[in-house]
């Protein structure tokens, strides 16, 4: 296993992402905040210098020391772990590992399919927005929720999984994108209940839009 200097890592990000919430969330949890320098990305900017730490041009993206960048939130939630010596979100192999990776990808998908809701509508006028392609969007987050509706996770467990779910519940509650609460009561508990449980969802709270 690769061994990594206890330096700071910058930590390319923006408030708004829920992605960039499952990582502050993940330090938080396994003690190594201080660890990480935020600092932000203007994607508009052509001079940043992200699209070459991350040639998709996609933040969460940890740079480390020796310039050698880690991006996905989830790949960089593994890396925490290594630094922090601590396996307690995802475990590094065995069938667990398997059962949370599924679940923490549903989680995942329910914000991208989301993203790519509010990209339609931001660079397309109302003209030219496709209310198919929309729906098909809503469509993925409807399923993955009900899936997690049928069987939530356990509230008082903080993983890779309870910790994907809540930032995109509080994604959904931000960005209005569905009524996710009319229709997954269950989900409303797990919530309230979840944040009570772990300190570092109230803690990783994004600024209003």
């Amino acid at each position: 296993m690769a061994t990594y200097s206890p330096d700071t890592f910058v930590l390319r990000s923006s408030p708004t992402s829920p992605f960039v919430r499952k990582v502050l969330m993940a330090a938080a949890v396994l003690g190594v905040s201080e660890r990480l320098v935020l600092q932000p990305v203007d994607t508009q900017d052509k001079q940043d210098m992200l699209i070459h730490q991350n040639p998709l041009g996609k933040y969460p993206c940890l740079v480390l020391p020796s310039g050698e960048a880690v991006y996905g939130s989830g790949v960089i939630l593994e890396f925490l772990q290594t630094i922090a010596d601590d396996f307690s979100l995802l475990p590094t192999s065995g069938q667990e590992r398997i059962s949370l990776l599924t679940q923490a990808g549903l989680a995942d998908g329910i914000i991208d399919a989301g993203a790519l809701v509010i990209y339609e509508m931001r660079f397309h006028g109302p003209e030219k927005q496709s209310t198919e392609w929309i729906e098909h969007q809503l469509g993925k987050m409807r399923r993955a929720l009900a899936a997690f509706e049928k069987a939530p996770p356990n509230h008082s467990v903080t993983n890779a999984v309870t910790i994907g779910l809540s930032c995109a519940l509080g994604f959904l509650d931000r960005r209005q994108l569905l009524d996710w609460r009319h229709f997954c009561p269950h989900l409303v508990t797990w919530l309230d209940a979840f944040s009570m449980h772990e300190p570092a969802f109230r803690l990783t709270q994004p600024p209003p839009l």
